[in-house]
């Protein structure tokens, strides 16, 4: 009996000593997690950090609610879609342009570049909508594809056209365009324009040629209240600022 008493001592001591343990346990458990740093979801790029930002539409966004977007102080500025090629016309471009300045923001227009299309063509579309009076900043061509041509000559192409836009508004297009397309087709040939870089990383980009990039187009997923569904967000890098693009009238 007095050992069947001393083995039921020694089994509620180990028993006790587990549990112990496992409140040891749960304790430190619930500290780490105390003390892990809390993530909030809605703390965005532009809340935590001091470079000007701003944000490019076309009628991918549909209806913006553009006196919701000019109360977030946040956006300085917004590039619109005006044309692609050589014939068409974003659907939302009048009412944008004319909405995005009514409720204070700085505005510059963008006409998407298709290689195998006239370059005159293409130029006198994009004039058509991009009006000087209209524009606060310079125009930005957007280049994304080389029509399935070569290197060398997609390039022709397009410094013809560059040569078009900057003859026909006096000063040099804003030119965007993707790190990785940049690396293969562009490197070197493009040192006298500033860019807007589209790179989706934490990581601000750098080019293979590490020269400098005045904008960065850092994500296509943003969000902005008087949008609908995602947007695509860019802000100025280093000490670029948004006086360097704006429009000389």
């Amino acid at each position: 009996m007095k050992k069947l008493i001393v083995l039921l001592n020694i089994v509620f001591c180990f028993v006790g000593g587990v549990y112990a343990q496992d409140d040891v346990f749960l304790e430190t458990a619930k500290d780490s997690i105390s003390a892990a740093p809390v993530v909030n979801p809605n703390i965005l790029c532009e809340d935590t950090c001091s470079h000007v930002h701003g944000i490019d539409l076309s009628h991918y966004q549909g209806n913006v609610f553009w006196e919701a977007v000019g109360d977030n102080t946040k956006m300085a500025y917004v590039y619109l879609k005006a044309t692609e090629g050589g014939d068409r016309i974003d659907a939302t471009f009048e009412r944008n342009i004319e909405m995005a300045h009514r409720h204070g923001l700085k505005v510059g227009s963008y006409h998407f570049y298709r290689p195998l299309t006239d370059q005159q063509k293409q130029l006198q579309n994009f004039m058509s909508q991009c009006l000087p009076r209209e524009q606060d900043l310079v125009p930005m061509i957007d280049i994304e594809s080389t029509g399935g041509l070569s290197t060398d000559v997609f390039c022709d192409s397009l410094f013809y056209f560059l040569d078009l836009v900057e003859d026909a508004y006096h000063q040099k297009p804003l030119l965007y365009t993707g790190r990785n397309f940049y690396n293969k087709h562009l490197k070197g040939k493009i040192d006298d324009y500033k860019l807007m870089i589209a790179m989706y990383t934490d990581e601000p980009p750098v080019l293979a040629d590490d020269r400098d990039i005045t904008m960065w187009q850092y994500t296509a997923k943003g969000r902005i209240v008087g949008v609908n569904g995602f947007v695509d967000k860019s802000r100025f890098m280093g000490k670029h600022s948004l006086r360097e693009i704006r429009f000389r009238h």
